[in-house]
């Protein structure tokens, strides 16, 4: 911070002696990349199944990678590998749930499998439908409904309708929160296994059908997905998982101590269906055709019966690997941009990550071709391929572990794409306040991939994106801060590194929980080419966007890093805390002049930093984190809203009170802090 605040406040040269920006390259750029080739990249990629740890992911695929970016020209290519735990289900004796009758007979088994609708799924190398790190088991008992299984449906159950959940399996349909989430709060109210499956309501629409005639979840596909709160390997928290690191014990580890498997909501069907019990309120309901009930157990001709899980999901050892490239920076080389994206999936992967990993290649082969021209940037790029990123961020979060002392005094910005396209509605952008401007820069430099837009007289992505997705204050689009989920988080949260996160979206209005074949077999190649992007354009217009970004803040002699678009973000989220909590907060003496003052005083010295020409980011993880019980949530001020959670309802007042007291003021010195590194007299 220092470095970047004493060389940018010193008094100008009579003349420049550093190199400025080329203006030429920017368009050459664009100009170079091509969307045939991300359309190959992306065939290439998802030609086979490549999950973390086996062979396909880790030898194939970064074989595959160093040999392209060695033909790009760049600089150069290392690669990290971390032995990591990781987790599969047993293949020849997969997960399943079902009914079992008062004479130990099973009916209504679960698919264990899903169906093959194309030929191309039919690939043994498919990992059946699990979630990770859960622990193997075959518990038995009655079945309630938790619908999203978030703390506020827990605390509805108990409170409200005086249902138990204690020694119950319970079932919850995907979405509204993180599936780790939903496994804690499943422990945490006595659950003693947890079905999560995917409701109709949240990934298909009435109007429309399933895959193959449309990209909407078919009866047949489940979501695979981690259960791991904490990021990086289990085993070595805040600590790279190299040769010489220490290890937790098994025993020690902070997994999930419940059997958690998924299901389609073919079979969850033959099981709510049955489901005795109050009926759920409206908010509870989903999108099959039957009554949704809490349960618990059955009712009818199964008033006897149990639900029964069997999973066999067991946690391995296995060795990942970070692909990284370098163009080296010619003036400014020990300064970093990072661009990043993960390489693994669950399946094939067409979108998560894949879609992605097939920009980055381009960019990669775009920047080597300026390369070629004679260019070089100012500053250093870095180029980064994750792995087990799906497991729970575990390449990037071992990678900064490792490397966080040399990141922190280096690294400039870091740009993550784990989806570059999700859906052909409109660009989206979430990221530390700070960048925004440079982002909205970016977007209006690149084409709009949609002739309709165009027509409309939007020309350009920045042009759909304010449309299609307005912010709520101000002639702009929306943008909003990040919390956890991807390959940023380490970046973020460990090393405070300016960051954003980059994607091509659908129409969220129409309700849906995520893209509709989110983690499942039908994530293919086919379905990106004849449903989601037909001729790649939207592709090749992330790849600009992404590219133009890194480009710059690469290339510019004065780094495009707003503090005062991050002193004005400070003040919204305290509006939003005291529109939550003030009045609360202030009736047990704690006063918000404080961290008005604070907010005022790092104003103050954005606004001066800026009048000397020095920008640089002030990011602190105390302002933007996960949600306590949203992992994927992003909380404003989030240790002091934490620690205002459902606090009326809490026996210890006294103890509470005094903990909101103690996250509030290192909120305060933070910001101070903060402030002061900014103020041009120290």
């Amino acid at each position: 911070l220092g470095l970047f605040i004493g060389y940018f406040s010193r008094p100008a040269p009579t003349a420049p002696i550093y190199p400025t920006e080329n203006p030429t390259i920017s368009k050459l750029l664009m100009d170079e990349m091509k969307a045939d080739n991300i359309m190959n990249n992306l065939n290439t990629l998802t030609s086979r199944p490549h999950i973390a740890g086996r062979e396909q992911e880790e030898i194939v695929l970064v074989d595959w990678i160093k040999q392209q970016w060695t033909e790009a020209g760049i600089d150069s290519i290392v690669v990290h590998p971390y032995e990591v735990l990781l987790s599969y289900p047993k293949q020849n004796d997969s997960n399943y749930v079902s009914i079992k009758l008062a004479n130990g007979t099973e009916i209504e088994q679960s698919q264990r499998k899903e169906l093959v609708i194309d030929e191309e799924q039919n690939d043994p190398n498919v990992v059946d439908p699990f979630n990770a790190y859960s622990p193997p088991g075959e518990p038995e008992g009655e079945l309630v409904y938790v619908n999203y299984a978030t703390i506020e449906d827990f605390i509805a159950l108990n409170r409200t309708h005086n249902i138990s959940t204690v020694d119950k399996i319970c079932i919850s349909r995907y979405g509204s929160i993180f599936r780790g989430d939903k496994a804690i709060h499943a422990e945490l109210y006595g659950c003693i296994g947890l079905i999560l499956y995917s409701d109709p309501l949240d990934y298909t629409v009435p109007w429309s059908e399933v895959y193959p005639k449309d990209w909407f979840l078919p009866p047949t596909g489940a979501q695979r997905g981690s259960l791991l709160v904490d990021d990086g390997d289990p085993r070595t928290p805040n600590y790279p998982s190299i040769s010489s690191a220490w290890h937790k014990s098994d025993s020690s580890l902070t997994l999930p101590k419940i059997p958690i498997t998924p299901i389609g909501y073919i079979d969850a069907i033959k099981y709510l269906s049955k489901i005795g019990g109050p009926e759920v309120p409206t908010a509870w309901k989903g999108g099959m055709n039957i009554t949704y009930r809490f349960g618990p157990g059955f009712a009818g001709d199964h008033v006897n019966s149990s639900m029964k899980m069997s999973v066999k999901t067991t946690n391995q050892v296995a060795t990942i690997r970070n692909v990284i490239g370098y163009i080296r920076g010619g003036v400014e080389p020990d300064r970093y941009v990072l661009l990043g994206n993960h390489r693994d999936a669950w399946v094939f992967g067409a979108i998560d990550p894949s879609s992605g990993t097939a920009t980055l290649m381009e960019i990669v082969r775009g920047f080597g071709a300026m390369l070629k021209r004679g260019w070089r940037p100012r500053r250093t790029l870095v180029f980064c391929s994750w792995g087990a990123e799906e497991y729970g961020l575990i390449g990037s979060t071992e990678w900064v572990e490792e490397l966080q002392k040399e990141l922190r005094a280096r690294a400039v910005a870091y740009l993550n794409v784990d989806i570059a396209v999700e859906g052909n509605y409109s660009l989206a952008v979430d990221g530390v306040a700070s960048l925004s401007q440079a982002v909205f820069d970016a977007a209006k430099s690149v084409p709009n991939p949609n002739p309709s837009e165009v027509s409309s007289g939007r020309p350009t992505l920045y042009d759909t994106w304010k449309f299609r997705f307005p912010a709520s204050v101000g002639d702009k689009p929306s943008y909003h801060g990040l919390s956890s989920g991807s390959d940023y988080t380490a970046f973020l949260q460990i090393i405070g590194i300016s960051s954003v996160d980059l994607r091509y979206t659908y129409d969220e209005s129409i309700g849906l929980a995520s893209y509709p074949v989110y983690h499942s077999v039908y994530e293919t190649f086919e379905l990106v080419e004849n449903l989601v992007d037909p001729g790649f354009k939207i592709h090749l217009a992330m790849t600009q966007v992404w590219a133009e970004l890194a480009r710059k803040l690469a290339d510019v002699l004065i780094l495009p890093v707003d503090c005062r678009l991050y002193a004005s973000d400070l003040a919204q989220k305290r509006d939003v805390l005291y529109q939550q909590y003030g009045s609360k907060m202030e009736t047990h003496g704690i006063e918000f002049s404080q961290l008005n003052d604070s907010i005022l005083i790092f104003t103050t010295s954005a606004n001066s930093i800026h009048e000397r020409i020095a920008s640089i980011d002030s990011t602190k993880h105390v302002i933007s984190a996960p949600n306590q019980h949203d992992t994927y949530g992003s909380t404003a001020f989030p240790a002091v809203v934490d620690a205002m959670f459902d606090i009326d309802n809490d026996p210890d007042q006294a103890g509470r009170w005094d903990e909101v007291r103690r996250q509030y003021s290192i909120l305060v010195f933070h910001i101070l802090s903060a402030a002061a590194t900014l103020n041009p007299t120290v």
